[in-house]
């Protein structure tokens, strides 16, 4: 007699407080792990990857994907925790240790015995106006970000690496602050800038598929040939001659245009199969201005438009009408596209776009002209990143994408005092609060100080009054944290306390958590 296996996995069911205790307890241990390299003071993680290799790291969020615990209610907890990082590094680029230190802070305080008679509604109520409120003094109190500035919140980020800060600081400085950086590795030891030329659209990824590094959901394409088509694209027949091209010279593609879904999944097929590199992003721009900017694209990479409405037959399109650059990167929202040197007919477009704009009265077709010569006059800064191992590239690496994305966040909307200050500052609004959220909230956001503190060994200390003063934890002086060069990114504060809040807020609503079981030595 037969038996069949049952189509579902055995679950086992946790509730109330004893559920809630597993989930704390894996996400006090993940934070324990994760929060010691948080500030200046803050100490490197050695972590044994999936084939048994050491790994040195003092990137929170690389801490955190690292660890998964034996007890699965707790690793459950761990896993919702790591939501608050990864949503942070995907918002901002940085804050990941930050946000899981407030998140660990509040659902301790949270779940506090002397709250335990209170509503979860009303606490989640309070912390949710609570938040608004630090939003606002943030905003508030924040500083618009001045050259000088730029190479102390890179060197933050990069763990107080003033050489690396530097350097990064040079990139944006030679772009300027509408420019683009990105990192790649170094064929030598040394780390250094490299300028290139090269243009941001606003035109991201189409499907998860085409994305080659998981890690940072970015799709990336080395040389790629460029097929701009204004119409759709309704079957892979039409662009069969292209794609045999690409085969057969051994290069990857990039596709600019509308696909019909059956282009896509044939292409995304053969993407998997690994009988080619391709990418799709939609054409750049929208309403009366989406054709110029479709043309001053082609005009970078040398690729003819195609276009069916206007005549042109996919059927007989040739290789020749394909351009290429050195390398495109997209993103959720965007591609970067790195060229060559400029050719002799962006000069005249570029007296164009500008005249234009001169005469341009409209302010949304003024801004949209100024976007466009934004795109061809673009330059891209690489830091190349070099060390003298794979250990020490990885963990420098990881520094140096930090502080890329810092630096973008500062330029974006500002700087605050860093430290753990900013936030300091602002539970004094609140802990006088009549709303036991904002006093709870209050309480929470005052643990990145607190950790900074812990991790650079300073006991028996007075906390500061005075607005924007705080440690400088090399020095263990008080100082006015701006003119003192340490600061941290407004948008990475509050993604990082939204995140927190977000995934704490979800924790605490539930009173049921079922698992897996684990079925250990199975085969035996």
């Amino acid at each position: 007699m037969e038996y069949n296996q049952p189509s579902q996995i055995v679950k086992n069911l946790n509730f109330g407080t004893d559920a809630k205790s597993k989930v704390i307890n894996g996400v006090e241990k993940l934070a324990k792990a994760v929060k010691s390299t948080l500030g200046a003071s803050g100490k490197c993680v050695i972590y044994e990857d999936a084939l048994g290799k050491p790994v040195i790291t003092k990137d929170g969020v690389t801490v955190a994907e690292s660890v998964v615990l034996y007890d699965p209610v707790e690793n459950i907890g761990a896993t919702l925790i790591k939501e608050a990082s990864k949503n942070t590094v995907k918002e901002a680029g940085d804050g990941t240790t930050t946000a899981i230190v407030l998140a660990e802070s509040l659902l301790k305080e949270v779940n506090n015995e002397k709250y335990h008679q209170e509503s979860i509604r009303d606490i989640k109520e309070g912390i949710k106006s609570g938040l608004e409120s630090t939003f606002k003094y943030l905003d508030k109190s924040s500083f618009v970000v001045k050259d000088e500035m730029l190479e102390h919140v890179s060197a933050i980020s990069c763990n107080n690496d003033h050489e690396l800060g530097k350097i990064i600081s040079e990139a944006y400085q030679k772009v300027g602050k509408d420019g683009v950086v990105l990192m790649e590795e170094s064929h030598t030891d040394q780390t250094y800038v490299d300028i290139v030329d090269g243009a941001q659209i606003e035109s991201g990824l189409t499907s998860p598929h085409f994305v080659t590094d998981k890690d940072k959901n970015k799709a990336e394409l080395e040389e790629p040939l460029v097929l701009i088509v204004s119409s759709e694209i309704p079957s892979v027949r039409k662009i069969q001659s292209i794609l045999e091209h690409v085969i057969k010279n051994k290069r990857s593609l990039l596709i600019v245009a509308q696909v019909s879904q059956q282009v896509k999944s044939a292409l995304l097929m053969n993407k998997v199969k690994g009988n080619i590199k391709v990418n799709i992003i939609d054409p750049p721009g929208f309403g009366p201005t989406k054709q110029d900017t479709i043309d001053d694209l082609a005009l970078l990479t040398g690729a003819t438009v195609i276009n069916e409405e206007l005549g042109d037959d996919l059927d007989l399109i040739q290789p020749d009408c394909l351009g290429e650059c050195l390398k495109s990167v997209t993103e959720d929202g965007s591609t970067v596209i790195t060229t060559a040197e400029n050719n002799e007919w962006l000069g005249e477009r570029l007296t164009e776009v500008k005249e234009k704009i001169k005469n341009e009265s409209n302010p949304y077709f003024k801004r949209r002209l100024e976007q466009r010569l934004a795109m061809l006059s673009g330059s891209v800064g690489l830091v190349k990143v070099g060390a003298n191992s794979k250990v020490e590239l990885k963990e420098k690496k990881d520094r140096v994408e930090d502080a890329i994305y810092a630096v973008k966040a500062a330029l974006k909307e500002g700087i605050v005092p860093g430290g753990g200050i900013a936030l300091l500052n602002s539970a004094k609004k609140l802990q006088n609060s009549k709303k036991i959220g904002e006093k709870i909230l209050a309480e929470a956001i005052k643990a990145p100080f607190y950790t900074i503190m812990e991790n650079a060994g300073i006991e028996n200390y007075d906390i500061p009054t005075e607005s924007g003063v705080g440690f400088n934890v090399i020095s263990g002086k008080k100082v006015k944290m701006i003119e003192s060069g340490i600061v941290d990114p407004v948008l990475v504060t509050k993604t990082a306390l939204k995140n927190a809040v977000s995934v704490v807020s979800t924790i605490i609503s539930a009173d049921c958590v079922i698992n897996n079981i684990r079925i250990e030595n199975a085969s035996s």
